[in-house]
């Protein structure tokens, strides 16, 4: 006897399905925000009003893309934090996303930050999504010896520090520093030695 999939069941893998259209057709790349709606259908051989059933807009298809992406990312990332220090963490994130090959999924995501500064709620799934390095590099700062706050502030300034220094490759290409990973880094460091007490 076959399974009868219920009416939300059938809806999640429909989208699913398209989700995976998606991205086949762009691989690592995202269609660009100029692009319309319409052209993203014609390019995996679907219809616009389907896209935009299971999606809403442009927006929510850059959403949507760009969290399975993350998260096809994170296994590997994740695999790699099992057996590394923090430093060698943060250089894996950092080789990740500035192959040339990511700039395109960089400058979505920042377009999607933008939107979902407007529209925390529109994006909420997509909001959730984005703390996953900061809770995988606080674990690995806790297994160092930080307490749990100091590690998650260790994460949240070095996780921000990366994505400050993306943000300014988007705007200004070419213009990061060299030795970008060794001065997050030191921001780490620098937060981690205990500031000397006042003498009486």
């Amino acid at each position: 006897m076959g399974v009868i999939l219920s009416i939300s069941e059938r809806a999640g893998s429909a989208r699913e399905r398209l989700l995976a259209r998606l991205l086949d057709a762009f691989g690592a790349a995202l269609p660009p925000p100029e692009m319309s709606l319409r052209e993203v259908a014609a390019r995996i051989g679907t219809s616009h009003a389907l896209l935009r059933y299971h999606f809403g807009s442009l927006s929510g298809v850059l959403a949507a893309m760009l969290k399975a992406q993350r998260s096809r990312d994170n296994k590997a990332l994740l695999e790699a934090a099992r057996q590394s220090t923090f430093d060698d963490f943060v250089v894996a994130i950092w080789r990740t996303y500035t192959r040339p090959e990511q700039l395109s999924r960089v400058r979505g995501f920042f377009y999607v930050v933008g939107l979902a500064t407007y529209d925390s709620e529109g994006f909420r799934e997509f909001i959730e999504s984005i703390d996953d390095l900061t809770v995988m590099l606080s674990s690995l700062a806790e297994r160092e010896g930080l307490g749990t706050k100091e590690a998650r502030d260790a994460a949240t300034v070095t996780v921000a520090a990366i994505r400050g220094l993306l943000l300014q490759e988007v705007l200004t290409p070419g213009t990061r520093p060299e030795d970008a990973v060794a001065l997050i880094l030191r921001i780490r460091k620098d937060r981690s030695v205990p500031r000397s007490r006042p003498e009486r």
